[in-house]
């Protein structure tokens, strides 16, 4: 199942919209969960207390119940579950994340339930989740038919090549893989470039025999990684990168890079497992 937290906000509605068109195109259901803090599900709850926490976690449905609309309006056939929990967010979707097939979230903004701050629940779950993680920003420009995957000449990427080329060739999508190379990095260590092509053709090998209707292309760009993918995303669909992990080329830490692009990517993010 792809599991998608809401709080009740655009970003959380286009999240719940983007894992609905994925839950379709997996073939797999979809559970939307909203949190509230604990407090506000105990039957105990008396007076003023306890007209608060009605109100939060009505608020808490009314956020389930506009998000499975949009669901149902952007993917017809999806099937949908909902859920309201008690507890920290970032907890509670982890904990679920453990039983899914990916995760999504909103990238940022207050809730309309007090205290959930979807920017933080993002960070918090991209890097410590069960499952692979996407991140839909709200500020996404209108998407196009081409993915982009960062590639860092480590071990650790095969996870997020693998979830690369399966997302292309699901969604129709060309591939661009980018591997990024730093002068002040590797000073010393030979020819950089030429052996950023090598590992980028490394990574690639068989692949492209996998997934013949993918059109992949590639580039090995000088510059910080974060640049470098920021960029190479301003028009694409889905930016997919590791969630840690260390390169073959110095400086290029997949961990710290993943963070920062949660930040300034253009487009959704996807966050794959890696160096688990």
């Amino acid at each position: 199942m792809i599991v998608v937290g809401v709080d009740g906000l655009r970003p959380g509605v286009l999240a719940v919209e983007w894992a609905a068109e994925e839950a379709v195109i997996r073939g797999i259901p979809l559970q939307i969960v909203s949190v509230v803090p604990a407090w506000c599900l105990r039957s105990d709850l008396t007076g003023a207390i306890a007209q608060v926490g009605a109100w939060m976690s009505m608020g808490g449905e009314a956020a389930l119940t506009e998000a499975a609309t949009a669901a149902r309006r952007v993917a017809e056939k999806v099937t949908v579950e909902t859920s309201l929990l008690g507890g920290d967010p970032r907890q509670k979707l982890i904990e679920i994340s453990g039983e899914a097939d990916l995760l999504v979230v909103g990238d940022s903004g207050m809730g309309a339930l007090r205290g959930i701050l979807i920017g933080s629940v993002a960070l918090g779950v991209a890097g410590h989740a069960g499952c692979d993680v996407v991140v839909v920003r709200a500020s996404a420009t209108t998407p196009l038919p081409e993915m982009v995957v960062g590639v860092d000449g480590s071990a650790a990427q095969s996870a997020v090549l693998d979830f690369a080329f399966r997302e292309a060739a699901a969604r129709n999508a060309g591939l661009r893989a980018v591997l990024a190379w730093n002068w002040r990095d590797v000073v010393g260590t030979g020819e950089p470039e030429e052996d950023g092509r090598r590992a980028l053709a490394e990574a690639l090998a068989g692949r492209r025999e996998l997934f013949p209707d993918v059109q992949v292309s590639t580039e090995v760009v000088e510059g910080h990684p974060v640049d470098v993918l920021r960029h190479a995303a301003d028009r694409a669909g889905l930016l997919v990168v590791g969630s840690r992990g260390h390169g073959a080329l110095a400086g290029m830490v997949l961990g710290s890079v993943s963070q920062a692009l949660l930040h300034v990517a253009p487009c959704p993010v996807a966050v794959v497992r890696t160096g688990r």
